[in-house]
């Protein structure tokens, strides 16, 4: 993991791409305002877990219909 240190206005380039730009902190929190083009998903990480989660269930049923219907 690459630990940084930025103040408020500073900001990192992910890629060439993306832009993440602190834009506050206050005491625990941190404002991070994210610049990239609308083709690349941006999301909180519980948000992704869950995406990532329903994708599994979503594709595993699949799956297991596909194998149903080999097998008759």
């Amino acid at each position: 993991m690459l630990v940084l240190t930025r103040k408020r206005r500073q900001s990192i380039m992910i890629g060439d791409d993306v832009e993440v730009t602190v834009l506050s902190s206050d005491g625990a929190k941190v404002r991070l305002g994210i610049s990239a083009p609308s083709d690349v998903p941006v999301h909180r990480s519980e948000i992704y877990l869950e995406i990532k989660s329903q994708d599994g269930q979503s594709a595993g049923g699949e799956q297991r219909h596909a194998r149903r219907r080999q097998a008759r």
